[in-house]
């Protein structure tokens, strides 16, 4: 399972995401979180239809999308998510 995130530069919301997906990352087993710079990585931001950031991505073991979060989400939701990806 793949917890995405992404981010640009000096976004106040992104930090916040960030310490979210680290705690989910601690609690779920084998989860991974990897970060993509919208700038950096434009075209897979594009190819994944990034308009806002931050953005969360949660992939299940197929690289299936079971879950997407514009802004900052909850820790609860990114759980929930993480759950439906196993």
């Amino acid at each position: 399972m793949e917890l995405q995130l992404y981010t640009s530069a000096f976004c106040e919301p992104c930090m916040q995401t960030r310490g979210v997906l680290a705690e989910a990352g601690r609690l779920v087993p084998n989860a991974r979180v990897t970060e993509f710079d919208v700038v950096r990585f434009e075209e897979r931001a594009r190819a994944a239809g990034i308009r806002t950031t931050p953005t969360v991505v949660v992939l299940d073991g197929d690289g299936e999308e079971v879950f997407r979060a514009d802004g900052v989400p909850s820790l609860a939701q990114v759980l929930v998510a993480a759950a439906k990806a196993v």
